[in-house]
């Protein structure tokens, strides 16, 4: 189960019990049919609220997560927990990622209960919040790849956090504009400062990836952007929303 900033702060209790649910149906059923791999998705937003940065993946349970979506947090850092215990007693290499933002085609472009680039695409151009929090993006066809690695050949039990670089972190107003310029909107663009930031920054590492891919390419953040505002705008109809 899974939504965004609004969503979360309205559902924590549903957002626990049921990732809870599924995290123990899905590492017993894998348990039990003798799957020797299982790769489970995280989120940097599990991290304390109260840090350091940039986050890596030795962090995730130096503190309680940000107060708007604790319930979601606490359930995928038990990911992490399940994982080591079915290593330590069963030897499982069940393993999990941490990617930061992610957008790209067939995304949820939801506005209440999509992530940030998604809804900004679909919606209006209001822009909930100031503009100011800060976040690395990834492009969901450069996920897509780095799960096929980590499923293939990461080693560890331990988590790996897959992201851009700290240096490709954008504000909410940087990405509008991106979105406002990959659509060709010439209105003005309006922030809605009566709705909540949520959580200011989540830089993270990705020292850990470059580690084990040195060579590896990202999409440009632009690019990435524009080929999914043509691809929603392409498939407006059949887009979840």
């Amino acid at each position: 189960m899974v939504g965004g900033l609004f969503k979360n702060m309205k559902y924590n209790l549903d957002f626990w019990r049921n990732n809870i649910y599924i995290n123990d149906n899905v590492l017993q059923a894998a348990h039990e049919v003798g799957a020797v791999k299982v790769v489970s998705c995280l989120s940097t937003c599990i991290f304390p609220d109260k840090t350091t940065y940039p986050i890596d993946e030795t962090m995730i349970h130096n503190g309680p997560p940000h107060e708007s979506n604790f319930g979601y947090a606490y359930a995928k850092r038990m990911i992490d927990v399940h994982n080591r215990a079915y290593f330590q007693q069963h030897g499982r290499c069940y393993t999990a990622v941490i990617p930061t933002n992610v957008f790209g085609p067939h995304d949820n472009f939801s506005i209440e209960d999509g992530h940030v680039l998604p809804g900004l695409i679909h919606k209006p151009l209001m822009v909930w919040g100031s503009g100011t929090p800060r976040r690395q993006f990834i492009y969901s066809l450069d996920l897509a790849r780095l799960f096929l690695w980590v499923l293939r050949e990461y080693p560890e039990v331990d988590p790996i956090i897959l992201s851009v670089g700290e240096e490709d972190e954008v504000s909410i107003k940087e990405a509008a504009d991106a979105v406002v310029q990959a659509l060709g909107f010439k209105g003005e663009v309006v922030y809605n400062t009566s709705k909540a930031d949520g959580q200011f920054k989540k830089t993270a590492s990705n020292a850990k990836l470059r580690h084990y891919l040195p060579d590896f390419t990202f999409t440009p953040f632009k690019q990435a952007l524009k080929e999914t505002c043509d691809w929603f705008v392409a498939n407006y109809d059949a887009a979840r929303k």
